[in-house]
């Protein structure tokens, strides 16, 4: 049986032939999905071509399906010669010199942000850019630890979400206590129900394991509906306490943020100030992540996503290392909700649906599960990209005056994590650093283990 080494790299010809297969199957597809439309017209119903826009996802298909395979060919040549390619051993040489240019633009954002698109402009790049990808990207690490270290596949991460964001909303509404008091208790509740989640699933992997968690996350929504006494129901819970500056509260009164430093009034300071909560909030989360790992419950972890069978022979207590994971990673996301229903002053069981789960998901497994990295480039685009779509009205030119990009949020999503499965099958950032070694620490490829997560 010949080896993958001993196969030839493909042609261009070749290339160009699959890549005109897949747009041939992209366009049976979306010819009816894409290409047409039904409009109102004379009180009857009439089918619009869309011709344009099928074209357009042709074509992105095409050159999707091209670019897959010169890249296939690129590592198929490089096999061929000896030559392994390692991205993940570049990313550990360039890390140390890139890191703090990255956080000096993540600490900067805001000045940057204002520098660029002024006062009023800018809270909307700080509030819809800013603020909504670190709350995913907070989020995203949340997950990791159970997904990416411990390797149970969780479909109900929302449910802790939601737990974080009602325990704040019904605990501030009936006891008046502050923000800052009650972000450690939603955390703590939040790994309580994660513990509960925990105790049923303890022998279940893989499907069974999405199964159960996916109930859930759809449990906890159902009963939010239903408990109208405890949650109001469909109607939510609004007017929820904001966040302070050491007391300060952000109001256009005498005694508020403005007034009290001199300050003309605007409510870009309750953007700035909330930008930087959940920046501490997700350094935070990162570095007791990173922290935990090299920790023997770190190395258990890791050992349960390898092989649980091995991991029993160790000796490893797989109850309490499942447990942990869950309690550890279901704390971070009580933590995003609370940040999440100050932030809103508005929460309702509509915001916590399995979509939620899934975006979550989606973030870990395309940034490379196991990867913080990773986690953060795939926030970036999934969120900041679905953000962008609702800047892209010159497109109208193209395709008409009713074309509304953020409506096609749901089809780019799919499609893109089907090119970057089919390009990086285990993450944009499939390789990390070992947590022990021995003298010296090198970058472990994706391809030498079980999972994938180096």
């Amino acid at each position: 049986m010949a080896s993958a080494t001993d196969e030839k790299p493909a042609s261009l010809a070749d290339i160009t032939r699959n890549a005109l297969f897949w747009t041939v199957i992209a366009l049976g597809l979306f010819i009816l999905l894409i290409g047409l439309k039904t409009d109102q017209k004379d009180n009857t119903i009439v089918l619009v071509g869309r011709p344009l826009l099928l074209a357009g996802v042709l074509l992105s298909v095409f050159a999707g399906a091209f670019v897959i395979g010169l890249n296939n060919q690129r590592k198929q040549t490089a096999l061929l010669a000896g030559k392994v390619a390692t991205p993940s051993a570049t990313l550990a040489r360039i890390e140390p010199y890139i890191r703090p240019f990255l956080l000096a633009f993540v600490v900067a954002f805001p000045v940057i942000a204002i520098a660029g698109s002024g006062w009023q402009g800018s809270l909307k790049w700080i509030d819809n850019f800013g603020i909504q990808i670190l709350i995913y990207v907070m989020l995203g690490w949340g997950l990791n630890v159970v997904v990416g270290l411990a390797g149970l596949l969780d479909l109900g991460y929302v449910a802790f979400y939601a737990v974080g964001a009602y325990s704040y909303a019904l605990l501030a509404e009936q006891y008046g206590l502050s923000f800052y008091i009650l972000l450690p208790v939603a955390g703590v509740l939040a790994a309580f129900w994660g513990i509960i989640l925990g105790f049923p699933v303890l022998r279940l992997r893989g499907d069974y394991l999405a199964v159960v968690t996916l109930a859930f996350g759809e449990i906890i929504r159902l009963v939010l509906i239903n408990w109208v006494e405890f949650s109001n129901g469909y109607a939510g819970i609004s007017g929820i306490a904001r966040p302070t500056f050491f007391g300060i509260p952000f109001t256009s009164d005498d005694d508020g943020f403005a007034a009290r430093f001199g300050l003309e009034p605007s409510g870009i300071y309750y953007k700035i100030y909330l930008y930087y909560l959940i920046l501490v909030l997700a350094m935070m989360t990162a570095y007791i992540t990173t922290r935990l790992r090299r920790l023997p419950i770190g190395r258990a972890w890791e050992a349960l996503r390898e092989d649980e069978i091995a991991c029993r022979a160790l000796g490893i207590n797989t109850v309490t290392t499942k447990l942990t994971a869950f309690a550890i990673g279901a704390m971070f996301g009580g933590f995003a909700g609370s940040f999440f229903a100050a932030r809103q002053g508005f929460i309702s069981p509509e915001s916590f649906t399995f979509i939620e789960s899934a975006q979550i998901l989606a973030i870990v497994v395309l940034g490379g599960a196991g990867s913080l990295y990773g986690v953060v480039i795939a926030a970036v685009g999934i969120v900041g990209g679905f953000e962008l779509l609702r800047e892209l009205d010159f497109l109208k030119i193209v395709f008409g005056n009713d074309f509304d990009p953020a409506q096609y949020r749901a089809l780019i999503f799919g499609l893109s994590m089907v090119l970057i499965m089919l390009w990086k099958p285990r993450g944009l950032v499939s390789s990390r650093q070992p947590s022990v070694a021995l003298k010296e620490t090198k970058a472990i490829s994706s391809d030498l283990v079980k999972e994938g997560h180096g």
